[in-house]
């Protein structure tokens, strides 16, 4: 479990948090608690990775990692 899982799941969370959030403002309120739902979990398995990080990281690896993830990430938006 690396940095990348967890950006992975806080991805997740927040695209179901703004589903869930579009979902309430049209009435549609069963399908915004299913979305908050599935957000809670994703923020849940992103604070799991995470701690397994903390512990597992030195603050060095920490950095590399989380730029390595980073710039992953900017090579997908700008392929998009």
């Amino acid at each position: 479990m690396g940095l990348d899982e967890s950006t992975r799941q806080l991805q997740l969370a927040l695209h179901d948090a703004q589903v869930a959030f579009d979902c309430i403002g049209l009435g549609h309120l069963d399908r915004a608690h299913t979305h908050v739902i599935t957000a809670r979990a994703a923020i849940d398995a992103a604070e799991v990775t995470l701690r397994h990080a903390l512990s597992e990281l030195s603050p060095g690896e920490a950095a590399r990692e989380g730029a390595l993830v980073m710039d992953a990430l900017e090579g997908q938006e700008a392929g998009r």
